[in-house]
């Protein structure tokens, strides 16, 4: 099982880390939403929860429930800026499809 993030979105949650002045990392969960079934949250972290899964890549921590973490392992979390538009994207291999905003995805 694995979670990894590039060097893009590394340096922008790295940025906004320090931006805030605290945090340990990012979590990154799913919940049921959006118009394909699962959304994706992201949210910063200043402390562990008991049954959290944590990974680090280049440097930034991701933290994961192990509830989540059945829809998410094997994801590469990335940070994109396609013209106007700028944002983390979810290379998620379990995603069987996505809806047309790549805000929510099906399993």
């Amino acid at each position: 099982m694995a979670i990894t993030i590039t060097e893009a979105a590394a340096k922008r949650v790295e940025a906004f880390l320090s931006n805030r002045g605290k945090g340990i990392g990012i979590r990154l969960s799913v919940r049921t939403s959006g118009c394909s079934g699962m959304a994706y949250e992201m949210e910063f972290v200043d402390e562990l929860d008991e049954d959290d899964v944590v990974f680090e890549d280049c440097g930034v921590k991701v933290v994961i429930d192990p509830k989540s973490l059945v829809y998410l392992d094997g994801t590469e979390v990335d940070f994109a800026k396609e013209g106007l538009n700028e944002g983390f994207k979810f290379n998620n291999p379990n995603a069987k499809g996505e809806c047309g905003c790549g805000e929510s995805f099906t399993v």
